[in-house]
């Protein structure tokens, strides 16, 4: 799959501590965090509070993807940004959002 984001440079994390250290480590501009994860099928709203709750890390911007809107406004009422689902990620609003947010 081509980057929506040619210059732009991705990092994976599959778990939560994998995640947290990643973060501490390193300054990134936005992350992505399914709602369920890969690996294990845990629940990626506990990342999201986990990356909120830390002073160092609370002002990363987050977004949570997942097509459901309930999961979304669980996810902005924790700090997130309101993200998308997979589907939505090549529509243009979503590029356009992205784009401001990585602007920033």
């Amino acid at each position: 799959m081509e980057r929506l984001f040619p210059s732009s440079e991705v990092a994976k994390a599959d778990t939560l501590c994998q995640t947290l250290n990643m973060l501490r480590e390193s300054s990134f501009d936005l992350v992505f965090i399914n709602r369920k994860l890969d690996i294990d099928y845990s629940d990626g709203i506990e990342i999201l509070k986990q990356i909120k709750a830390d002073e160092e890390l609370a002002d990363t911007p987050v977004m949570l993807v997942t097509n459901y809107a309930e999961h979304q406004d669980a996810a902005v009422a924790l700090g997130a940004v309101r993200g998308f689902g997979k589907l939505a990620l090549e529509k243009p609003e979503t590029r356009q959002k992205l784009e401001n947010i990585l602007a920033g």
